[in-house]
């Protein structure tokens, strides 16, 4: 999803790690971030929920936010999703 995101931009040569960082090397901005979270929405549903997430972040931490800690954000939803419905079940 981030790749597409980043073809669209133009930035289609920029390699992403886990360490890499949304803002300073990205230089995505809230609007992209924005984007994002609705993409992340369209995927998941509400079991992931970006806006959630960055809520609870302080603005250096927001802006210091590495492609590692959303994937791991994701990972843990997506964990806790399956747990209640297997619990559900």
């Amino acid at each position: 999803m981030l790749r597409t995101m980043l073809d669209e931009d133009g930035l289609d040569d920029i390699e992403v790690a886990m360490d890499t960082r949304f803002t300073d090397d990205l230089e995505l901005e809230s609007i992209d971030l924005v984007t994002l979270a609705g993409t992340l929405q369209d995927r998941y549903g509400q079991e992931v929920n970006f806006a959630e997430f960055v809520a609870d972040l302080e603005l250096d931490e927001i802006i210091g936010l590495t492609v590692g800690q959303l994937v791991e954000y994701i990972v843990r939803c997506l964990g806790a999703a399956e747990v209640r419905a297997a619990e559900g079940s």
